[in-house]
């Protein structure tokens, strides 16, 4: 195989524990690759970008251009993924959530960490879509986190995706556009008749987060997929296509949006295993001429081009302070090693 990327979104640590944390990762691959670096790419994103550094890099394989303003056009996928015929029309994913009340505004928990199984989640979804059906709108079930709402008329909507809205507050990220008011009028229904609805009468008696609301993102009228290869477990997982693949690895996407550090400390010493250790071993041994290493947080994105170590630069010794030097303002964007 020619040339590997590896896609690792939160793989930046955040700056005021950059040290840290970086002082406990056992990661002396990762720690290598970074030294064979020959250049790096740095972008920097709006702090309120409807999605994530990662997601707009994923994107970038799209057919049709890519509006980075509004969460990725992705509900035909998952659609498709979920072996759901393809219909006309223009599609979102309408994901069911917990919404928790801070100081002043209310906060989308990670979907990750909603527990919902399939009999909740048929329930509160047959509810739902009759308020859809009653404004014109039709419900499709995909799963138990994933349900998909027909909206022609709504596709000029700007909405953020799961992961850029979570933890955040909702007023700031949520669907904005010439139809906003009916798309919030549909949340609204759905909350009202959710909050007396005996599925989450259930789950208070038993001190479980109640399904209070809605979720809208990833309008599409067609299917866009990427290259990336995603869920795979370890590097040897691997689909090689046409002499290279690209990989999204997750791992640190639910611990860094949750701010759980310790997790994901543990995380990423266990991807060293699964992927930069392995990585590193195929560059060594020339089953790989290069390795691209994209690391994001949740304002940036960054590019690391790597090659065989050549002898003779012998001076360059494994070491991550280039992690610590991401977080802050000393390393010049595009600039070569």
């Amino acid at each position: 195989m020619s040339h590997l990327e590896i896609i690792m979104p939160f793989g930046i640590p955040p700056a005021t524990l950059a040290k840290e944390l970086v002082k406990h990762m056992k990661t002396p691959a990762l720690a290598s690759l970074l030294a064979y670096a020959r250049d790096k790419q740095i972008h920097e994103h709006d702090e309120f970008a409807r999605q994530l550094p990662h997601e707009d890099w994923l994107a970038r394989d799209f057919e049709t251009p890519h509006n980075n303003a509004s969460s990725p056009a992705l509900t035909h996928q998952r659609m498709q993924e979920l072996g759901i015929q393809m219909s006309s029309g223009y599609w979102f994913t309408l994901s069911p959530i917990h919404i928790h009340i801070a100081r002043d505004h209310m906060v989308m928990t990670d979907q990750r960490r909603l527990d919902i199984n399939d009999l909740e989640s048929h329930d509160l979804f047959e509810a739902a879509r009759e308020i859809c059906e009653e404004l014109g709108k039709s419900l499709l079930y995909g799963d138990a986190k994933t349900w998909f709402l027909r909206a022609d008329d709504w596709r000029s909507l700007q909405t953020a995706s799961l992961d850029a809205a979570a933890g955040h507050n909702m007023e700031i990220w949520i669907a904005k556009g010439e139809q906003e008011v009916a798309w919030r009028k549909l949340q609204n229904e759905i909350q009202m008749l959710w909050h007396i609805h005996p599925v989450n009468h259930a789950r208070e008696e038993k001190g479980r987060n109640t399904i209070n609301s809605v979720w809208l993102h990833s309008g599409s009228a067609e299917v866009h997929t990427n290259r990336s290869q995603r869920n795979l477990q370890r590097f040897d997982a691997i689909n090689y296509q046409n002499d290279s693949a690209s990989i999204l690895v997750e791992d640190l996407l639910e611990p860094a949006l949750n701010s759980d550090w310790g997790n994901w400390l543990a995380c990423i010493n266990q991807v060293e295993n699964n992927w930069f250790k392995p990585a590193l071993n195929a560059l060594q041994n020339k089953q790989i001429k290069s390795l691209k290493l994209v690391l994001s947080d949740g304002q940036r994105l960054c590019q690391i081009s790597c090659r065989a170590p050549q002898a003779w630069k012998f001076w360059r010794k494994p070491n991550l302070q280039f992690l610590i030097d991401l977080t802050g303002s000393s390393i010049q964007k595009n600039q070569e090693m």
